[in-house]
């Protein structure tokens, strides 16, 4: 049997089964998607299970499909974002900037279903060592051109990551009362204030 998701399938069964990961996205972003069994699923998308099943095997891989795509799509954005930005700093803004922005839809009841299960944990911890591994290579790019002070970039890479972590996981707003947008900004300047410190003005744009 042909598999759909071959670049040999048919180029409308392709764009069905990309819409449907899209809705998917969308509906688990905004409601979570613990609670929901395969047909109440099939329900909201005005689909049929069998259709389900061709996404995934079951509703565990299906979330776990779902939750690397809306990965997957985010780190295209926020990429695409730095794509042009060649200031260290700038780029260390932006990036947090947009991380901050593909995380806005995420409702809390996804982030903490996202959490529970082990196998969607794992795809969003994966997610979030691949943005300190970024983090840490603008931080050394910039220790190299000059434009940030010498410091450990694996270091500070790794308190950021963990940064980032907490504040996906809700742990950063539950505990200060900021909202995620507001602490990546302030997550942002903290670590562009220390790392351009002592640094010429025209060196930190």
């Amino acid at each position: 049997m042909t598999n759909p998701d071959h670049p040999s399938a048919p180029r409308a069964v392709r764009a069905r089964r990309a819409e449907l990961l899209d809705r998917l996205r969308d509906l688990f972003l905004a409601e979570g998607f613990a609670h929901f069994t395969l047909g109440e699923l099939a329900a909201r998308l005005h689909c049929s299970k069998s259709t389900l099943y061709t996404l995934a095997a079951s509703k565990e891989q299906l979330a776990v499909r779902v939750v690397a795509h809306y990965f997957r799509c985010a780190t295209e954005e926020i990429e695409g974002a730095i794509a042009e930005v060649d200031a260290p700093a700038a780029r260390i803004r932006i990036y947090l900037e947009a991380a901050a922005a593909a995380l806005r839809p995420a409702s809390r009841q996804f982030i903490d279903d996202m959490a529970a299960n082990p196998a969607t944990r794992a795809t969003y911890e994966a997610n979030a060592h691949a943005a300190a591994d970024r983090i840490r290579g603008f931080i050394g790019a910039g220790v190299r051109q000059g434009a940030f002070r010498e410091v450990h970039a694996a270091l500070v890479a790794e308190m950021v990551g963990r940064t980032i972590a907490g504040i996906q996981r809700g742990e950063i707003g539950a505990r200060t009362g900021l909202s995620d947008a507001a602490a990546f900004e302030a997550l942002s300047r903290f670590l562009i204030g220390g790392l351009t410190a002592g640094q010429p003005e025209e060196e930190q744009q």
